[in-house]
């Protein structure tokens, strides 16, 4: 089963880092995020990856390219160009790195992709900014289980100060920084099946506006609940955050 990324946006609200390349190559503890993301998939099994790549397209091309050598020690013969690796710590990855369009939406990113994907059915797709815990096999089971189009895994955002139960003037509870108790938002961490493309017009159709509005207006769009930890990395901070969970040692992601 093959895992959409979707890779080629501008970043515009993390332009420190995005002016000299994507989002997704944004390091979280000398990795790209997208890195990170993959390895949540792998770490389920899914090894199949079509990377729908756009703005800054060719450094995430290149990151791959060089991907084995860089995991390798490395014996070059200078006069016949031969290399020799030796010590390969290459993940056992199938990575599919396909020009979508500078500036297509992402419902036209996942529209590029149909050729590659309506043969082999069932799907998932997810953004290239976000990482969780979410198990991606129960959410694999529970959209087979219901028999839609697609699925959706709905998070509770975090909020980004500490959150405060007052009763009168008394404090009657602290927590830092908690996900929120209420309301439910797109996570991302989606299961489709090959019909979505028939809710998708062209390069500039959102995939949130148009395409999951008509589904779920039709019942076709379910949500599989995740209570867990989920985090995107939208800002200067969050990244920050991102660094020092990571740097903890307990990064909730990794486990």
């Amino acid at each position: 089963m093959k895992t959409v990324i979707l890779c080629g946006g501008y970043g515009t609200r993390l332009a420190e880092e995005t002016q000299l390349k994507p989002k997704p190559m944004v390091d979280i503890g000398g990795r790209p995020i997208l890195w990170h993301i993959m390895k949540i998939y792998e770490r389920h099994g899914w090894r199949d990856f079509a990377l729908a790549l756009g703005y800054k397209g060719d450094v995430i091309k290149d990151y791959f390219l060089n991907y084995h050598a860089r995991q390798s020690d490395l014996q070059v013969q200078l006069r016949s160009g031969r290399v020799e690796y030796a010590n390969p710590t290459a993940e056992d990855w199938s990575v599919s790195l396909i020009d979508t369009g500078t500036n297509t939406m992402t419902g036209g990113r996942l529209l590029r992709l149909k050729p590659l994907l309506q043969a082999h059915g069932t799907f998932m797709l997810t953004y290239g900014d976000g990482v969780s815990d979410v198990d991606i096999t129960a959410l694999l089971k529970f959209h087979r289980a219901h028999g839609r189009l697609a699925t959706v895994t709905a998070v509770r955002p975090p909020v980004r100060f500490g959150e405060l139960v007052i009763e009168g003037s008394r404090v009657a509870s602290f927590q830092e920084k908690p996900q929120t108790g209420e309301g439910w938002i797109n996570g991302g961490f989606f299961v489709f099946e090959p019909g979505v493309f028939d809710y998708i017009r062209d390069d500039a159709t959102m995939l949130e506006r148009e395409p999951l509005e008509r589904l779920s207006r039709e019942g076709q769009l379910m949500a599989y609940n995740h209570d867990g930890y989920w985090q995107c990395m939208d800002t200067l901070r969050d990244k920050q955050h991102l660094e020092e969970l990571w740097a903890s040692g307990k990064a909730p992601w990794k486990s």
